[in-house]
């Protein structure tokens, strides 16, 4: 049989019989033994990852649980010695400004807070032995979990949801026998515990625990069981005799709140609505309102048949024999992505929190890169996907933090620039915005564009949602504190205005022998083509936002005068886009950044449809870094299927997406960088290439711009998004395209593309230009 449309439904019926739906469950038959191979859920804010062991663990987060409270980082010598760095690197001294600028400029500690786990919950079961018929589900539509397993003749299930409307995670344990379930219930933590306890008393079974060190917080289980008996023991509830017990967890900080007892104020309020709600009641809520928003989008690039039906980790193993035998592999890791990302980014009132490096899961107190917000490229990752695939409640979390670190981006940028308006951010931030740079190294410390390129997002919200009021309101405030920023900050070097010192990020290069010091690697310079291009659509925004919001004056005056005299993206003696002011070798061909090309995605600069000369340039080096050992993290590989989507080279984003599937999933599919340590930007960009693949709107709605047609051959996919806010449906067959649907949400005028240039009609009529639509009208779109 097939899984149904609930994963609850399926809790009765021969689990061990089940065919799980390749492009949508995540099945295994045994347990996890690690963060990377647990299953993860959440409801924006709190998340849990379920290892589904016979002593159940299971690593709580909650997203504002952080190391600690702001500091200011910056250096004070910055602001004196910018003027010198500036005259080395104009007059050819490289390495004396790389050296200036690591000691005058470098925040001082080197970086900010990191993100850090909150509780882990056990719960023991007295289970040991063998377990039979074990089966671990993840359902990525409706965000839920479940264990099954039977032992001694008793069938014992475990549910796991995280509920965005109640705020809380919930969790159901049951026997298939009366009064076979024992349970013993608790939190831990190895660090700065205040308090652990748990309490029977009014009729009210809780473990609490409360932390003393970083950013505060209390974390509570409330414990509800069907019979047997409910006793405190120690710092644990113990149940025993029951048939079913839930579990309900919240945990609340001081993040968002004034005081303890504010925070706790909350953390009982939505415990006790839980409650009285029921697990049904929490669970069917969380359900509709999880599925109502990732049913949007249905994705079929063929079916993998019995290849489909192995749990995951024999999938992967299998995949990289034969990939072609398993195409759903390729539909359930973009809607993995999908799901994940709704898991880690809700609007969580004030404060909300976007996905970190590792989304929202973390179980290490020192994790990877400290978890943060790394905007150099992996925080925008994380959201490339968000409003192509009909996300767009994910995204608010992102302008919060951006709200977040404009104050601290703007005295920043006085303190390091003397600048005295708009805000600076460079190549790393935390959840309080620290806006000073980060470690200390030339390739990356040095690099103040990290306003600039998480800027593109409120613009790019509003080219999806048609919202003149968020543009007015969150977009137009944020677009003008960058641009006011760059006018301050920018110089005038050879006729145009300049950033440095700055990087490419994170990219080296060797010193010509016209420079200082000649033959040495560095990675401080000026006017990178990096820094230019996110120049350009940021002035270019500015120029949209006030021609749709009627501004006019200093705004636009100056945005047009310093877009006039922003650097055009140059090419190379070998074809290629230059990556610095000259033509430097490459000290490591293969880097695994793409920077010099964020002009072709996430920007438009370079693309096909807009510069055929740049978009040549572009897959010159593109197509010359993936030789020399590009792609050679998980993030970085679906950065090129991103880049090859824009270039329209359909076969070389599944050839990629291949290399990807079969080099850096972790046992449950989440993404790996360097050393195999989790990164979720990965999993986000691939569900992000897959659309781009399918769709693209940068320049017109453009219906399978880059599909790979010899590979999927047949599909369809429904509910992708593009610019203009249109929903667009599409089937094709035989690798090519068939129909299309477009529903206009806002009314837009619709410019339309198929293919390579397909003749097309729309509504049964000669398609010959764009077309006046009507909010909610529905075009049907036919070869001619």
């Amino acid at each position: 049989m097939r899984a149904g449309s609930c994963i609850f439904a399926l809790l009765s019926a021969p689990i061990a019989h089940a065919q799980w739906d390749p492009s949508r469950y995540l099945y295994f038959n045994s347990a996890g033994s690690a963060l990377s191979s647990s299953l993860p859920l959440g409801n924006g804010r709190v998340a849990a990852a379920v290892y589904g062991t016979a002593t159940e663990k299971i690593t709580l987060n909650e997203n504002s649980v952080w190391s600690g409270q702001w500091q200011d980082r910056g250096n004070a010598n910055s602001a004196g010695a910018l003027s010198a760095i500036r005259q080395k690197l104009t007059s050819g001294d490289v390495t004396g400004a790389g050296q200036q600028t690591l000691d005058a400029m470098a925040g001082n500690p080197t970086s900010p807070k990191q993100y850090q786990p909150t509780v882990d919950m056990g719960i023991d079961f007295g289970h040991s032995g063998t377990l039979g018929g074990y089966t671990r589900v993840l359902d990525t539509r409706l965000g839920t979990a479940m264990v099954t397993y039977t032992l001694g003749g008793v069938n014992y299930t475990r549910e796991y949801v995280a509920s965005y409307p109640a705020g809380v995670l919930a969790f159901r344990m049951t026997a298939s026998q009366a009064g076979k379930l024992n349970a013993k219930i608790s939190l831990n933590r190895s660090k700065n515990v205040a308090s652990n306890s748990a309490s029977t008393s009014g009729g009210v079974n809780a473990v609490t625990l409360k932390s003393n060190g970083g950013i505060t917080f209390t974390a509570e289980a409330r414990v509800v069981s069907d019979g047997g008996k409910t006793l405190r023991s120690g710092s644990a509830i113990q149940v025993t005799g029951a048939t079913t017990v839930d579990i309900f967890f919240d945990a609340e900080t001081a993040y968002r709140y004034s005081s303890s007892s504010a925070y706790e104020a909350e953390l009982k309020k939505k415990l006790d609505n839980a409650v009285k709600a029921s697990y049904e009641g929490v669970r069917t809520a969380a359900a509709k309102d999880t599925e109502g928003i990732l049913s949007r989008v249905d994705l079929n690039l063929g079916s993998s048949g019995s290849a489909g039906s192995q749990p995951v980790p024999t999938r992967l193993s299998n995949y990289k024999k034969n990939p072609n035998a398993d195409p759903e592999l390729v539909t359930l890791y973009f809607n993995y992505g999908r799901h994940l990302l709704l898991a880690s980014s809700r609007d969580s009132g004030d404060r909300s929190l976007p996905a970190n490096l590792q989304g929202i899961w973390n179980d290490n107190y020192d994790p990877p890169w400290q978890s943060k917000y790394t905007i150099n490229i992996n925080t925008e990752m994380n959201y490339w996907h968000a409003l192509t695939t009909n996300l767009q409640e994910t995204h608010k979390a992102l302008f919060d933090l951006i709200d977040i670190a404009r104050p601290r981006g703007n005295a920043m940028a006085k303190k390091m620039y003397n600048c005295n308006s708009g805000f600076v951010l460079h190549h790393n931030t935390d959840l309080w915005g620290d806006a000073a740079p980060v470690d200390k190294g030339t390739p990356y410390t040095m690099w103040p564009m990290g306003g600039a390129w998480l800027s593109q997002h409120v613009m790019e919200h509003y080219r999806f949602t048609q919202d003149k009021t968020f543009l007015q309101d969150r977009a137009w405030p944020i677009l003008k504190d960058a641009a006011d920023f760059y006018y301050c900050y920018l110089f005038q070097y050879n006729g145009n205005y300049v950033t440095g010192p700055t990087a490419s990020p994170e990219n080296t290069y060797i010193v010509p022998s016209n420079m200082k010091t000649a033959g040495k690697s560095e990675g401080v310079d000026l006017a990178t083509a990096c820094d230019n291009e996110l120049l350009f659509h940021l002035f270019s925004d500015v120029l949209e936002a006030a021609e749709v919001l009627g501004i006019n004056g200093t705004d636009v005056t100056k945005a047009k005068d310093y877009l006039s005299k922003i650097k055009a993206p140059q090419v190379g003696s070998k074809g290629q886009i230059l990556e610095w002011r000259s033509e430097y070798s490459e000290a490591e061909p293969g880097h695994r950044h793409f920077s010099h090309l964020v002009g072709l995605y996430p920007g438009s600069q370079m693309t096909p449809l807009v510069s055929d000369k740049l978009s040549k340039a572009a897959k010159v080096s593109l197509d010359n870094r993936i030789k020399a050992g590009s792609g050679s993290t998980g993030w970085s590989r679906v950065w090129a299927m991103n880049l090859y989507a824009r270039l329209l080279d359909g076969a070389s984003v599944w050839s990629n997406a291949i290399t990807f599937l079969q080099t850096y999933p972790l046992d449950n599919l989440w993404n790996s960088g360097e050393n195999r340590w989790f990164q979720i930007d990965g999993n986000f960009g691939f569900t992000s290439a897959i659309a781009e693949m399918l769709l693209q709107s940068h320049s017109v709605v453009h219906v399978l711009p880059a599909l790979p047609k010899s590979a999927v051959p047949k599909g369809s996919v429904k509910g992708l998004v593009a610019r203009g806010n249109f929903v667009v449906d599409v089937e094709w067959s035989g690798g090519a395209f068939v129909q299309a649907t477009v529903t206009s949400k806002s009314g837009a005028d619709l410019e339309l593309r198929v293919e390579g240039g397909t003749a097309i009609k729309v509504d049964g009529k000669a398609y010959g230009g764009p077309i006046k639509t009507t909010a909610g009208g529905k075009y049907t779109v036919t070869k001619a």
